[in-house]
């Protein structure tokens, strides 16, 4: 079986934002890739953010309900939920590694869900946590 990947919120917004011809192209067919391929992974956080962001945040929203439905076709990837024990992983990770709060939160998902990379814009390409490394999707 391939290994899995983490998809950050950023990706999931450019995929459905219409002002963003080529990233959402790309984002796209690395969404619909590890839906297909059961390699995808997200979690609670990126989706709640992903919800924000695309009905709110860009030139273009999205109505609740149309990112609702977006939502839907989501949850068919692997979903990491939060709880004590992610919190208390991303606040050793924001410690030692000096990521912010909220991206160590992402990180630590990606490692629960024993992804080999994490796909981000934001976050530091090229850089390796353990068996886990960031990659700028677009670049």
């Amino acid at each position: 079986m391939a290994d899995k990947y983490f998809v950050d919120t950023n990706v999931l917004v450019y995929a459905h934002d219409i002002s963003e011809t080529q990233k959402g192209n790309q984002a796209r067919a690395l969404i619909l890739k590890g839906l297909m391929e059961d390699r995808l992974v997200l979690s609670a956080q990126v989706l709640s953010e992903f919800f924000v962001t695309i009905t709110q945040k860009i030139k273009h929203p999205l109505p609740p309900a149309k990112a609702r439905e977006e939502l839907e076709i989501l949850r068919a990837a692997t979903l990491v939920d939060i709880d004590a024990d992610l919190v208390l992983e991303a606040v050793d990770l924001k410690i030692k590694h000096k990521y912010s709060y909220w991206d160590s939160l992402i990180i630590a998902a990606a490692r629960r869900g024993s992804c080999r990379r994490l796909y981000s814009e934001d976050l530091q390409a090229g850089h390796r946590l353990g068996f886990l490394e960031i990659v700028n999707p677009f670049q």
